[in-house]
């Protein structure tokens, strides 16, 4: 399993990148690999403001449908276009082309009370 010092991570699975005021969430490594082949993703909350651990969304794998849980305090502000047509990507690259939504962080201090990889690591074993 795979998981880059660079983001922060959720005892639900997602991951956040940081770039000023602005993040990028996905789900992680272990996530996509426990939901298997994912199908499809329904992101209905686009140019809505959430608390912490609000569903943003799901995410719906052969097997199961699972929420996303936004992992600060932000503004959806995009979604990856992509995964209409590819939601494999989520599988294939779930830190790089397979993120799921930009969000503008509108809660800062949430961000330290993420995980940090090694952390994350020592959770999921």
């Amino acid at each position: 399993m795979n998981f880059p010092d660079n983001l922060k991570y959720t005892k639900d699975h997602e991951w956040l990148r940081v770039e000023g005021n602005v993040g990028y969430v996905g789900i992680t490594d272990f996530a996509q690999h426990e939901l298997g082949d994912i199908v499809y993703i329904d992101i209905n909350t686009l140019g809505q403001k959430l608390g912490k651990d609000a569903i943003f969304g799901t995410v719906e794998a052969v097997k199961t449908v699972s929420d996303l849980l936004l992992p600060v305090g932000a503004t959806i502000v995009e979604f990856n276009d992509s995964l209409n047509q590819n939601p494999e990507q989520v599988n294939q690259d779930p830190y790089g082309k397979g993120w799921i939504v930009k969000v503008t962080i509108d809660t800062p201090a949430d961000i330290d009370t993420l995980m940090t990889s090694d952390k994350y690591s020592a959770l999921v074993g």
